[in-house]
């Protein structure tokens, strides 16, 4: 009798064993998951932070036109100006994502606009200076368009880990219970732009 207590001691012994084992990983897991999140979002503030940092280049070249339209100049430093009233610490909930996500909409918008009126101005689009701003610009956005895909893939990653069984029930002990949110398209994005001759 007291050989089959001493096993059932050891079976719930390892059996108690084999929970805490299993929690430790998760809680591990989902902090390493968390981390990613972090340092994707970090890579994706680190991108726009560049283009931010080539738009005062740009407006300055621009502005050497005499004659250049100076209302678009202050819709690029206006949009510019929102972006940097948009402060975060970390990953975003879903309505920070919204707001940054609609500033730099708008960034993004007043920059297009730019390009185009500068189409009408040779003078602007022959200049070195300007030529490279732009490549420059070109690329930077590439790098945006990674970066949050990079992020959404990561987010994705922790999302799905947080949401299984029994993972759930720890993610939800250990604050790991809010979904990260993802970058969605623009409005509108869906539309095929009009293009006129």
């Amino acid at each position: 009798m007291k050989a089959a207590a001493i096993g059932c001691l050891v079976l719930v012994l390892v059996f108690a064993i084999g929970i805490v084992g299993y929690g430790v990983s998760t809680f591990n897991r989902l902090v390493g998951l968390d981390e990613a999140v972090d340092t994707a979002w970090a890579q994706v503030e680190n991108v726009y932070q560049r283009r931010a940092d080539l738009i005062p280049n740009l407006v300055a070249t621009v502005k050497g036109a005499a004659d250049f339209e100076q209302e678009t100049l202050n819709q690029v430093v206006e949009a510019r100006a929102k972006v940097g009233q948009v402060q975060l610490s970390g990953p975003p909930d879903a309505a920070q994502l919204e707001a940054f996500q609609g500033a730099q909409s708008g960034l993004s918008s007043a920059l297009s606009r730019l390009l185009v009126v500068v189409e009408q101005y040779p003078d602007i689009k022959a200049t070195q200076n300007f030529l490279d701003l732009q490549a420059q610009l070109e690329g930077t956005e590439n790098r945006i368009t990674v970066e949050r895909m990079r992020y959404n893939d990561t987010a994705r990653g922790f999302n799905t880990a947080r949401r299984r069984f029994p993972t759930s029930i720890i993610a939800g002990w250990f604050g790991f219970d809010q979904p990260k949110p993802y970058f969605e398209a623009d409005e509108g994005a869906d539309e095929a732009p009009k293009v006129e001759f």
